[in-house]
């Protein structure tokens, strides 16, 4: 039987080594009266207040910024109809492709003070100084968060938006419901738990971030992990301080886990038939011009301007690009990524299995812990999985344990294990909840039990979900930065940390070929999810 095989026990310790960094920035509390102490007193007298009042302002404003952009373009998408609505339906989740770190520097490059923007205005209208608010500022972040994270709200609600809200905005207009009035009374109650959900997962997304901030100088509470950690040299300060942004983490994961157990609206088939009669309401005239434009800006914001603005730094240096360079950077960074793909999704795959036979209580702690890491900030799972090294070294001075964690693969790789079999898993498991449960009760009938069960019958049933779930995997690993950036081993640089690299030494030329490149790939797991909805 495959839960002799593994019983529940083992998946329960597995889960456990991949939470340990979770575990030990937790833990990292029993030292408080330590070399940390003082240096978290000094912190909290001079420079943590502004780091968590920044953070909080810049968290506040995109959680606003994603709301109305989200909310809007999913209601225009999902109850009206207008040229070009079949496009944007999809299109709206191209900036899905593009991290924000390539955002910022794209931008950075055309609008700052000697970009090509101003200095066109100062040539041609005889204009003196800066013409444009600073970009890399707080206000700057925030625009880049905003255009790049608000598709989490948009696809969430218009999942939501498009199983009821059309038949029941019929309903209401039957009865004499004025358009506002049913928007204001039916879509968006519809909608709420949906943008909710978004919502948390996107500030989840902005305070994981390391690229923006760092590059654009905005002094959040990552940056005072960071420089508790690197300046002040107290790996124990670090992780004190990073159990109050996990502390934060964990209240958005469980406003989001409550916000799609809201979701999960009770349709009939008669709701199915009614909306299926309804249809999104017709605009025309300058209603259709501002429902285009609605949805055009942030797809322009988002996705087309960035790339342009990086088309031209790359063009103008197309004659010096370190292709042999880059062509090193590609193949580590697809390295690192197919090994954590096929890792992580070997063991969604299994865990799942476990589940499905027998969900014993540890398999589903298992699974809880597996889902706590993709909520976890890159820069504390970095600061967890050092500290018990450091107390390990301490022990046993001449342990080779520090060289196999930071000068190979296994330090990153167990980093992005942390982070990313959470997402496997979810896709795993969303493929085996259509696979109805019968179809194993009569697979044990004819005498297959086991993994048998799980090659001959599971396995052709789930590829899908599994390509899916290596797939996610394999992006996400490519555009990761902070833990790639202190855990790489020597001389092994991927796209992702060298265009942060180019970019923060203002060679946006060079840094433009390897982030194109993140670009490219991070559109393919964007257009398949653009089909799906277009099947729908």
């Amino acid at each position: 039987m495959f839960r002799r095989f593994v019983p529940p026990i083992l998946w329960f310790l597995l889960m456990l080594v991949l939470t340990l960094p979770v575990l030990a920035v937790i833990l990292s509390w029993l030292d408080l009266h330590g070399q940390s102490l003082p240096i978290l007193r000094e912190m909290l007298q001079t420079v943590l207040p502004e780091y968590a009042l920044t953070s909080l302002l810049l968290c506040l404003a995109v959680a606003a910024g994603v709301a109305l952009l989200g909310a809007a373009t999913a209601c225009a998408v999902s109850l009206f109809d207008f040229p070009g609505r079949r496009f944007f339906a999809w299109g709206l989740l191209l900036p899905l492709a593009m991290p924000a770190y390539v955002v910022a520097y794209a931008y950075t490059d055309f609008l700052q003070y000697a970009g090509p923007l101003q200095s066109w205005l100062r040539i041609n209208f005889g204009l003196q100084g800066r013409l444009l608010p600073e970009i890399r500022s707080l206000g700057g972040a925030i625009l880049v968060f905003t255009v790049t994270l608000y598709p989490y709200v948009y696809l969430l609600a218009r999942t939501a938006l498009s199983e009821r809200a059309v038949h029941l905005m019929e309903a209401a207009r039957l009865l004499g419901a004025p358009l506002g009035r049913r928007i204001r009374e039916v879509a968006l109650p519809l909608a709420r738990p949906a943008v909710a959900a978004g919502v948390a997962l996107a500030l989840m997304e902005t305070l994981a971030d390391f690229g923006v901030s760092s590059y654009f100088g905005v002094q959040t509470f990552t940056a005072g992990i960071y420089k508790a950690w690197l300046a002040m040299d107290n790996r124990t300060a670090a992780a004190q301080l990073a159990t109050a942004l996990l502390l934060v983490v964990a209240v958005l994961l469980r406003i989001e886990q409550h916000a799609q157990k809201r979701m999960r609206f009770a349709s009939g088939r008669g709701g199915r038939a009614g909306a299926e009669d309804a249809a999104p309401i017709a605009l025309s005239g300058v209603r259709a011009a501002m429902a285009w434009a609605l949805c055009a800006l942030p797809i322009a914001l988002g996705f087309l301007l960035p790339v342009l603005f990086m088309l031209r730094p790359l063009t103008a240096a197309w004659g010096e690009l370190p292709w042999t360079q880059f062509a090193a950077w590609s193949l580590n960074s697809v390295s690192l990524a197919g090994l954590s793909a096929v890792l992580a999704t070997s063991i969604a795959l299994g865990l799942g299995f476990a589940l499905r036979r027998q969900p014993h209580l540890l398999t589903r702690i298992a699974a809880q812990l597996a889902g706590l890491g993709y909520a976890v900030p890159g820069a504390v799972i970095v600061v967890g999985l050092l500290l018990p090294l450091g107390w390990w070294q301490a022990v046993a001075p001449n342990s080779s344990a520090s060289y196999w964690i930071t000068g190979t693969v296994l330090g990153v790789v167990w980093a992005y294990l942390v982070r990313f079999t959470a997402v496997a898993l979810q896709s795993v498991q969303s493929g085996y909840s259509r696979v109805p449960a019968s179809f194993d009760d009569s697979a044990r009938m004819l005498g297959t039990t086991g993994v048998a069960l799980l090659a001959r019958v599971h396995w052709p049933l789930l590829k899908r979900s599994i390509g899916a779930a290596a797939l996610l995997v394999f992006v996400d690993v490519m555009k990761e930065l902070p833990a790639t950036l202190v855990l790489r081993p020597f001389n092994s640089d991927t796209l992702a940390v060298v265009t942060y690299q180019l970019a923060r030494d203002e060679r946006l030329g060079e840094a433009a070929l390897p982030a194109l490149a993140l670009v490219l790939v991070g559109l393919v797991p964007v257009l398949l999810l653009g089909r799906t909805l277009r099947a729908r």
